[in-house]
């Protein structure tokens, strides 16, 4: 078996590294030090940087100027971008162009498809739910008023839900067969409103609000599958922002313990401290293992014994678990000097547990698995 990644995956990969080779991950203030947001807005400068590398379009077809690559071409991206805390909005941007390149009518397609690609318009989900923790096509509902749909509901925490030119909302359909809809939500839309939220990494989220906010029957999706797969595309991106994060803490807490000394001695060659360093990169490489296995089955549709949504599952509980040992080993190896607020560690700490908990913690989806081995026994 081949387990390489082609050409065009690792090119991708390569144009990343290019981009994200200048970014700080300290270019705004620790969230530690402010109160409220620590940026208005996201990396306008990167994100023109990532247009002209066309990595906004990877998922695109080419007749819509993109590059017709997968799940697994934005994941290596999206690793790469984690490494730096990449301050944009790829993964929510990216999964909504192609959700709506693949299931959208006409109208959105020539509407937003190609601009999205270059960066011309932000998009962004809606996909945590009232709370953060209920099932986000629960939070909307859609009824059918003519030629239009009206949507009432809350999603909570969408991410930069104020600077995004649109955002796709999950919706459960109060007509026919309750199905799950996708309604594409222009900024602005009469009856939204968005209430700021800060995360735990010091961003701006937004707390959409919909009253009879009336959206035209074609800018909402209702093909069957449409939202189960945007929700998996996100939550297998997720996976790849961990592990590029917990990369890229191990690395340093591999520097810092080889230069810090005790004894005469790097505390590095210390036996308790190469331990732990061992079990978290374990916890890495099956966080890795797990990430590519949940985006080949979303790449390729290929069978097994589970739905996709088993695959992703199973990467989500180690990207939770995982990346939350890697960044507690780590402050614990850096001693005090970890919680300095002129070095990083603290910062990727703060998005560590906002990716942890981002679409579910570990426990929400060893549950959904759970219902996934009961209604698909193994043989």
């Amino acid at each position: 078996m081949d387990f390489t990644f082609s050409e065009e995956q690792q090119a991708a990969a390569e144009a990343a590294r290019g981009v994200f080779a200048d970014v700080a991950p300290d270019s705004v203030p620790s969230p530690s030090m402010v109160v409220g947001a620590v940026a208005d807005d996201f990396d306008r400068a990167l994100w023109a940087r990532l247009a002209e590398a066309d990595l906004l379009s990877l998922l695109l077809d080419p007749d819509e100027g993109g590059a017709g690559l997968d799940a697994i071409a934005l994941c290596l991206v999206l690793r790469e971008s984690a490494k730096v805390l990449a301050r944009v909005p790829l993964l929510e941007h990216s999964a909504a162009a192609a959700t709506i390149q693949a299931h959208g009518g006409p109208e959105p397609r020539s509407a937003l498809v190609a601009r999205a690609g270059r960066g011309e318009l932000v998009l962004t989900v809606a996909a945590s739910g009232r709370t953060g923790h209920d099932p986000a096509e629960l939070a909307v509902t859609a009824r059918q008023d003519g030629d239009a749909w009206l949507l009432d509901g809350v999603q909570t925490a969408v991410p930069w839900a104020q600077t995004a030119d649109h955002i796709v909302v999950p919706a459960r359909s109060t007509t026919g067969d309750s199905r799950t809809l996708l309604a594409v939500v222009p900024r602005g839309q009469e009856g939204t409103d968005i209430a700021e939220q800060i995360s735990t990494t010091g961003e701006r989220l937004g707390e959409l609000r919909l009253e009879s906010a009336r959206i035209p029957a074609a800018s909402v999706i209702d093909s069957d599958g449409a939202w189960e797969e945007l929700r998996d595309l996100l939550t297998t991106g997720t996976c790849a922002l961990a592990l590029g994060l917990g990369e890229r803490v191990l690395r340093m807490s591999g520097e810092y313990t080889g230069k810090r000394e005790q004894f005469g001695f790097p505390v590095a060659t210390f036996q308790a401290v190469a331990m732990q360093a061992a079990d978290r990169y374990i916890d890495l490489r099956a966080m890795e293992v797990t990430l590519w296995q949940a985006a080949w089955r979303i790449a390729t549709r290929a069978p097994g014994a589970l739905p996709a949504a088993g695959d992703v599952a199973v990467a989500k509980i180690w990207a939770a678990e995982g990346v939350r040992r890697v960044v507690q080993t780590a402050q614990h190896l850096h001693g005090g000097f970890g919680a300095d607020v002129e070095y990083p560690l603290h910062r990727y700490h703060a998005w560590a547990k906002q990716l942890e908990l981002s679409l579910g913690p570990a426990a929400a989806h060893e549950e959904a698995l759970g219902d996934l081995l009961a209604a698909h026994p193994l043989s």
